[in-house]
């Protein structure tokens, strides 16, 4: 008993002390408390190799992620007790989201998710205004569902800080996104916008957020294509070990195992009917709890017949409901070269191709392009994977220093076929790799 009367004392001595420091640090201009967050990085160039960061995939990692976030959300009261024991949202089900786990001797003790964007929106567009972001180029990600086990979370961020780094990789390498966006605690933001250069979005902070049980919320934005300037001047003259930009930006992590991937795919799914049906249909009522129009977009986004079976029923039938915009399972990154007569010459413009179909593909190009013109295309589907079409340019807008363009294929072949079969029909990126 006198042992554990001493633990408490101290433990509540502790938190005295760390909510003393905190009030002090509060009365510093913004810049003196930047850095003093800042000094408290700490980056282990050579973490343990029993921890590995990977994608949450299998029914074991994604319940034990989804349990993990439960539990680290109700302790902080962002939600109530769920009978489950897990924190599921409807946003885990789409194949716009990827769920990034951290494991350490095989047990998952960090997770967060990134969620891209799909007819569902993002969370924080339920109180957050992203026109501001969203008129600037670039894919949107919002992370969310950052949970690290109680066990891990004093020792330095040594797993936090490979998440982070984690993320920063797999969206900048693989999921292409250049901006994220994050709703967190008012008692969080500094964090971020001190170690990672998140800007604050225009609104104020808001009072109730019901995607977290009605706590307040604030809403920043990072992006990512000046994250490393960011970085470079926050972390001037560190020493490596000190600096998120070094740990970032110039080292590599062989904990980190990223996705392999036959074709320049943006997406990683990884729900099976069996999963989703195990998810949101027996572990939580997460797709009784849909309304019509959300179950209809859901029908959409999973349009195999193997899905069928799992998803809620619709209130009417299919050729009743308003036409829903296709989101596409998949879209691609990948480069072309397009010869064209331009002006009466025949030139060769690169191109970012970003989505495809049987039919034809959208592509961006930095040189203005002449509609109807018909030429020919080279696009690398893949690391080893190329293909040559016959295209016309049937429609094209302009921006600033680009255009984006569609084009009709009016001969192709079979590498093209085949990979759009892939996209097709593939449930999860484990398919896309025969």
């Amino acid at each position: 008993m006198a042992r554990s009367k001493s633990q408490t004392l101290l433990s509540r001595s502790r938190r005295a002390l760390h909510k003393g420091m905190r009030t002090a640090i509060g009365f510093m201009p913004q810049q003196a408390r930047f850095a003093v967050a800042r000094s408290f990085v700490d980056c282990d160039p050579a973490p343990d190799p029993r921890l590995t960061l990977k994608i949450a995939d299998t029914q074991e990692e994604l319940e034990a992620c989804f349990r993990l976030l439960h539990d680290a959300y109700v302790a902080v009261g962002f939600m109530q007790p769920a009978p489950s024991g897990l924190r599921a949202t409807i946003y885990h089900a789409l194949p716009t989201t990827t769920t990034l786990c951290a494991k350490y001797d095989d047990e998952v003790v960090g997770t967060i998710s990134l969620i891209r964007q799909s007819p569902f929106g993002f969370p924080l567009q339920a109180v957050f205004d992203l026109s501001s972001v969203e008129a600037e180029r670039g894919q949107i990600a919002e992370v969310s569902a950052l949970a690290v086990h109680p066990k891990h979370r004093k020792t330095g961020g040594a797993i936090l800080f490979p998440l982070m780094k984690f993320m920063h990789a797999y969206c900048t390498r693989f999921f292409d996104t250049r901006h994220l966006v994050i709703a967190v605690n008012p008692y969080h933001i500094e964090l971020y916008e001190s170690l990672l250069s998140f800007r604050r979005l225009p609104q104020k902070t808001v009072a109730a957020y019901d995607f977290a049980n009605g706590a307040p919320a604030v809403g920043a934005t990072l992006d990512l294509s000046q994250a490393e300037h960011l970085f470079a001047r926050a972390y001037a003259g560190k020493p490596p070990r000190k600096s998120l930009h070094h740990y970032f930006f110039k080292m590599e992590l062989p904990n980190i195992k990223l996705p392999v991937r036959r074709y320049y795919t943006t997406n990683d799914p990884v729900m099976t009917p069996a999963l989703l049906d195990h998810f949101f249909n027996q572990r939580t009522q997460g797709f009784a709890e849909l309304d019509a129009r959300k179950t209809a977009m859901l029908h959409e986004i999973y349009d195999l017949p193997a899905y069928q079976a799992v998803l809620p029923p619709l209130a009417q039938a299919p050729a009743q409901m308003d036409t829903l915009r296709r989101h596409p399972r998949f879209s691609l990154k990948c480069k072309g070269k397009l010869e064209i007569e331009i002006g009466g010459q025949r030139r060769l413009v690169e191109l970012q191709v970003v989505d495809v179909s049987n039919e034809g593909f959208q592509a961006h190009a930095r040189e203005e392009l002449p509609l109807k013109a018909s030429g020919r295309v080279v696009v690398h589907l893949g690391t080893d994977e190329q293909s040559v079409l016959q295209v016309t340019v049937m429609r094209g807008r302009r921006y600033d220093d680009y255009g984006a363009y569609g084009f009709l294929i009016t001969a192709t072949d079979q590498p093209w076929r085949e990979c759009v079969h892939a996209l097709e029909s593939g449930h999860t990126h484990h398919d896309l790799l025969a």
